[in-house]
């Protein structure tokens, strides 16, 4: 179970090379890892490119598992399901990609090294990250240091987020 006081939500995100296998294969992956137990898996969204205009949309869920294993390593098994994927890490910032995966939250737990920010400093401002993660989690869910979901919520339009057809693959 999470040390640190609460589930560990995931998100994830592909444009490139059927996204939507690429997503729902992820889903398999990270719950096969050993000490990962799936909780929860929203609907699948699709959304505008953040970074540059000519690529792809993307699709994107969020991902609740339980999980014995610390922050730093579980970082370092999604890395690798990337790699696995054909995630390319070109330093070109919010390009295209087979596979994303991003720690959002880990319980309570609040960190900030040169690898990994806990929470995820993007989760406030992205409707892609919080509008599936408001699917499976509730409301009330305290985002340390940045307030309660649903408030950060009511602060961030859709902006052409859409929600796909619910499938329970």
């Amino acid at each position: 179970m999470t040390k640190a006081g609460g589930l560990v939500y995931i998100g994830m995100g592909s444009n490139l090379d059927h996204p939507v296998a690429q997503v729902k294969q992820a889903r398999r992956e990270v719950a096969a890892l050993d000490g990962v137990r799936e909780e929860e898996f929203s609907s699948l969204y699709r959304s505008f490119p953040m970074g540059p205009p000519d690529q792809p949309a993307y699709i994107n869920a969020v991902m609740a598992v339980d999980t014995e294993r610390p922050p730093h390593d579980l970082l370092t098994a999604l890395q690798n399901i990337e790699l696995a994927h054909g995630r390319l890490r070109t330093g070109e910032r919010w390009g295209p990609r087979t596979l994303d995966l991003d720690l959002l939250l880990y319980g309570r737990c609040c960190m900030r090294s040169e690898t990994l920010t806990l929470p995820h400093y993007g989760l406030p401002d992205r409707p892609f990250v919080l509008y599936p993660l408001a699917e499976i989690a509730p409301l009330d869910l305290l985002i340390p240091g940045r307030g309660t979901l649903g408030e950060l919520l009511r602060r961030c339009p859709r902006d052409g987020l859409e929600c796909l057809e619910v499938d329970d693959d």
